[in-house]
């Protein structure tokens, strides 16, 4: 695939598209001095050790080794083939892809493709049929009744399934659709040998995925007909209720822009909250919230409000998802709705003004929150029960990092329940010191993979291992030095995988190449060596770096070079005088073994 697009195509696609923009859409990325660090989407952890460097084009973790170019990580992240990666670039940029005329790779089975493509077809027609037919009127007239806008119909690609039960069979059909795929996919039901629509009768919530493809359908029950009020299609390779949110496709770019997201539990309170100008605004899709949409969340922002329903059901709720988020790293707060309240229908009746100032503005701390909850459970009149809500409260206190903040809330308790603020403060400090214990013993577990490849690489290292990276990285962004190396070095370093890279770094600066590391890269066509190369990248180097500087790097070199095989003859030599017996003479070869060792320490 890659000889059959144009090389130019290929780099000006490349350089259309910043690094830095593309993985901002899947991670939280803050400056960090010439880099930006986040947390690193393709393993677990906590201490930020993914960077990318907006200078070179170039990504790398160092935690899990993961590194390449803009196309790479593409390639990583959304497991597609070079010519979907290199696809996905060219429409951002606006830049003609030539076709080919060759087949076009895909990452998906043809199965899954296929399943894409009915329900791409089927969301335009049920979009149709609720916008301009009778067969849809039911479903407009609801949404209608429901305050949504047309253009908010048109936004979240709302439609509705009429009520026949082989329509969707045939339509699908005409399109060439096998039926036995269709009912794999959950889109038609297979009962008593016959086929119907799933969603018969249902008004339609598109659910698409980050890329804004529509993998799922939500149904919603409109009437009193038999079955479950809601239905979601079933989970498949594509959709996986505990991965996605509703509508994270369109809120992404606001939420990265207010720094916040705001979740919800029901489609309508998305939509109803988008049409009000609350972009950020997304919605687990009928579950409560996983470990793992919590993790996706913090890759994305720091914050979270939690707006679900007022009621006891909804409490819970948001105290389980905001343990989970908190865990994860999220600031938590809690949207302001009466107790009963939802948040569809405080807009329905207050409007969109009253929503963005009175609720999600006027947003509880998780702590007020915390309050308000666990009060529930205590009978405040029996003082066993106030004390013992009090260590509960303090407990969740201690975990607050800002000291402002933490004095804030012990002054209420102690003006509420007549409590010295320094008896609080030493229960306090009492629980802060086993969190601080247990956060270490967290830390080291998430993070010691990181910081032991990280320290390999920069101290644990032989010092000649050093001067080849830092020679290699030097290399990578200098022709000059490079020449200089090849002409005095050649391919002599003595790491096999150094050697591989500058005989491939040679012939790239030789084609003509500038010394651009993520064109380089591109040109690598071994995954390994691509993400090491992104490793040796990313270390330092002097923009002023003298001559004296290189010729050390390569005296250091051709050192080890030379006194390592030097050192191997020497040391059998030993183990003959050994074997036949001669102690005299394996004792002077070891002193001769003893003294080079010493001059390479020194030289080193």
């Amino acid at each position: 695939m890659l000889n059959r697009i144009p090389e130019e195509t290929i780099e000006s696609i490349r350089k259309a598209n910043d690094i830095v923009d593309l993985i901002g859409e899947y991670v939280q990325l803050k400056k960090q001095g010439k880099n930006f660090v986040g947390l690193c989407p393709f393993h677990s952890e906590k201490t930020p050790s993914f960077t990318v460097t907006q200078e070179k084009q170039i990504f790398h973790c160092f935690g899990c080794g993961k590194g390449g170019n803009i196309v790479t990580f593409l390639m990583e992240m959304e497991s597609y083939s070079f010519y979907e990666a290199l696809e996905l670039l060219s429409n951002r940029s606006g830049i003609h892809l030539p076709d080919t005329g060759i087949k076009k790779e895909s990452s998906l089975s043809q199965e899954n493709q296929s399943i894409l493509s009915a329900y791409k077809w089927l969301t335009k027609l049920y979009n149709h049929l609720l916008r301009y037919t009778k067969d849809g009127k039911e479903g407009y007239q609801y949404f209608k009744d429901r305050g949504i806008s047309d253009e908010s119909i048109e936004a979240f690609q709302l439609g509705f399934s009429p009520r026949v039960k082989d329509f969707t069979a045939e339509f699908l059909e005409k399109k060439g659709f096998h039926q036995q795929l269709l009912i794999k996919a959950g889109l038609l039901s297979l009962q008593d040998d016959q086929v119907t629509d799933r969603f018969m009768g249902k008004i339609i919530f598109p659910i698409r995925n980050h890329l804004g493809k529509t993998i799922a359908f939500g149904g919603r029950n409109i009437s009193n007909q038999d079955g479950p009020k809601y239905l979601n299609s079933s989970e498949s390779d594509l959709f996986q209720k505990g991965k996605l949110f509703y509508n994270f496709d369109l809120a992404k770019r606001h939420i990265r822009r207010e720094g916040e997201a705001v979740l919800f539990e029901g489609y309508m309170d998305v939509i109803s909250a988008y049409q009000a100008g609350v972009k950020n605004v997304i919605a687990t899709l009928g579950t409560s919230l996983t470990q793992y949409q919590a993790k996706l969340l913090k890759r994305y922002v720091d914050t979270v409000i939690l707006c679900y329903d007022a009621d006891n059901a909804g409490m819970e709720a948001t105290y389980k998802a905001s343990i989970l988020l908190r865990e994860a790293g999220c600031t938590v707060k809690v949207a302001k709705l009466q107790e009963n309240q939802d948040p569809d229908s405080f807009i329905q009746a207050h409007g969109a003004e009253a929503f963005k100032n009175e609720v999600i503005q006027a947003s509880d701390t998780f702590i007020n929150f915390y309050m308000r909850y666990l009060k529930k459970e205590y009978n405040m009149s029996l003082e066993g029960d106030r004390i013992h809500y009090i260590e509960e409260v303090l407990k969740q206190i201690a975990m607050i990092s800002s000291s402002v903040e933490r004095e804030y809330y012990l002054k209420e308790l102690s003006n509420e329940y007549d409590l010295s603020l320094n008896s609080l403060k030493d229960d306090i400090q009492k629980n802060r010191q086993k969190g601080i214990q247990r956060d270490k013993r967290e830390k080291n577990r998430y993070t010691t993979n990181s910081k032991q490849n990280f320290y390999q690489s920069k101290k644990l290292l032989p010092a000649f291992q050093n001067a080849e990276r830092q020679l290699l990285a030097y290399m990578l962004q200098d022709l000059s030095i490079t020449n200089k190396v090849q002409k005095e070095l050649g391919a002599s370093f003595n790491i096999e995988a150094h050697k591989i890279i500058v005989t491939h770094l040679y012939a790239f600066y030789e084609e003509g190449n500038p010394a651009d590391v993520s064109l380089f890269i591109e040109r690598l066509t071994d995954q390994n060596l691509k993400q090491f190369v992104s490793e040796i990248a990313m270390l330092p180097v002097n923009k002023n770096i003298d001559d004296q500087e290189i010729d050390d790097y390569l005296r250091t070199i051709r050192t080890q070079t030379n006194d390592v095989p030097s050192i191997k003859t020497l040391k059998q030599q030993q183990k003959q005088a050994e074997q036949h017996n001669n102690p005299i003479k394996a004792a002077q070869i070891a002193m001769e073994i003893i003294k080079i060792q010493k001059q390479l320490k020194n030289t080193n």
